[in-house]
């Protein structure tokens, strides 16, 4: 795609990195038939294509409007046109790019910026878990659309004792001590039982997601060198003790992000080479399937002892979050390793690509188009084990299982823990 960016953008960081992605587009529209907006709306500019034509206006010189803004609102940044793409577009961070530059020059009405405020600074706050516990506590008092947002309060089992020479990160996160603080626990657990250890460093929190999706990208970079700066000593290691194998993400939207620091903080001096590293070091915990796989046979025996345990012969659906299969690009792992530990998981077959409608604070910002992905993607689930429906769906990120959840009574969790609860029965 040919590109002549205006002046003001000429030779600045922004304006090379979106202008080498945008000759790579060669207008082709395969990203529209896997577009989630453009499914549900059937318009050019809510989809890959059309947005890349908005946002080459603007770097050319073109003023933007709010309809501008909104169409590049309505994204749900899945990134699965990246997945569709044969030019290798890098549409996610082209749309990051193109996002701050159009709310620089949109303003947005009182109310939508005060609910991303909110957001933005209430998800990674000290104050969220208390504030989702009293929201747990008052819960049956509360409207659907708030029920939604506040799952009911889930014990998270014990977390393991044992000290291990093998050793890993692992980040908490913001939202998941408080919404669903066995996944964390569980993590450790199965960790535990091939002989690794989670470390949780206190001093590292977000992500950095929330804030630099939400267009406040140097108070997110702010959280990525926060947590650089607390893994960094355990990463280097000391004289005595050696550095961590790497860092485990159980949750595929934190784990995306955390990849992705060596990028976005390439041209910070101080950060650039530590970034880099930390990203090398990231891998969410599916990609520790194929030695999870090996090791926990012995304490699973496959299929003969799973035949006897009730829990692992449930029906799972797994939904691959759009994080885990388009934003890492990893496909195909836990149900197939899952599988030869003995549990009955599939995936949908139709539309498994697709999103679910969660998207970080999508769920929040755009309602109506997100219930309808979270309905439609249901759907699919629950027709996957035909006539009868899955006993659990499963997925790996906390925002997709909390979305997934406020629309079935089938029970929504983690993969992690359904594997750590067929240890615990067998241990």
């Amino acid at each position: 795609m040919q590109t002549n960016l205006a002046p003001e953008y000429k030779g600045t960081a922004d304006g090379d990195a979106a202008e080498a992605i945008l000759r790579k587009c060669v207008h082709c529209g395969f990203c529209t038939a896997t577009c989630p907006t453009y499914q549900l709306l059937g318009d050019e500019l809510d989809g890959p294509r059309g947005r890349i034509y908005l946002m080459k206006q603007v770097l050319e010189g073109a003023t933007p409007t709010r309809k501008t803004q909104v169409h590049l609102d309505r994204c749900l940044t899945c990134r699965n046109c990246e997945s569709t793409c044969p030019s290798g577009v890098d549409y996610g961070h082209l749309l990051d790019i193109g996002r701050k530059l159009v709310d620089a020059k949109v303003p947005r009405p009182m109310g939508e910026r005060a609910l991303r405020w909110a957001l933005k600074e209430g998800l990674p706050s000290p104050l969220f878990a208390p504030a989702m516990a009293l929201g747990q506590l008052v819960r049956p008092l509360m409207s659907t659309a708030l029920k939604n947002k506040v799952p009911p309060k889930q014990a998270a089992g014990d977390w393991p004792t044992a000290t291990h020479a093998r050793k890993v990160l692992i980040l908490l996160g913001c939202a998941q001590p408080a919404m669903a603080p066995n996944i964390n626990s569980a993590t450790a657990r199965v960790f535990d039982a091939i002989g690794v250890q989670c470390v949780v460093v206190p001093k590292a929190g977000c992500c950095g997601a929330v804030k630099f999706h939400l267009n406040d990208q140097d108070g997110g970079k702010a959280e990525m060198r926060a947590n650089i700066d607390a893994w960094w000593p355990h990463v280097q290691g000391s004289a005595d003790t050696a550095g961590v194998e790497g860092i485990v993400m159980n949750a595929s939207g934190c784990g995306v992000m955390v990849k992705d620091y060596g990028h976005i903080l390439q041209d910070d001096p101080a950060y650039a080479a530590k970034a880099a590293q930390i990203s090398e070091l990231t891998k969410d915990v599916s990609e520790w399937l194929p030695e999870l796989s090996e090791k926990l046979r012995d304490q699973l025996p496959h299929r003969d002892a799973l035949s006897r345990d009730e829990a692992a012969q449930r029906t799972i659906a797994f939904h691959p979050p759009c994080t885990l299969q388009h934003g890492q690009q990893l496909r195909g792992g836990v149900e197939k390793y899952l599988g030869e530990l003995g549990f009955n998981i599939k995936v949908t077959g139709c539309e498994a690509h697709l999103c679910c409608g969660s998207a970080g604070t999508y769920s929040v910002l755009n309602p109506d188009l997100s219930y309808q992905l979270r309905d439609r993607k249901l759907g699919h689930l629950n027709e996957t084990f035909g006539a009868t429906p899955p006993d659990v769906i499963v997925s790996a990120n906390i925002g997709c299982i909390t979305h997934l959840q406020s629309g079935t009574a089938t029970p929504v969790r983690h993969w992690i823990e359904v594997l750590d609860q067929a240890l615990l029965k067998r241990s």
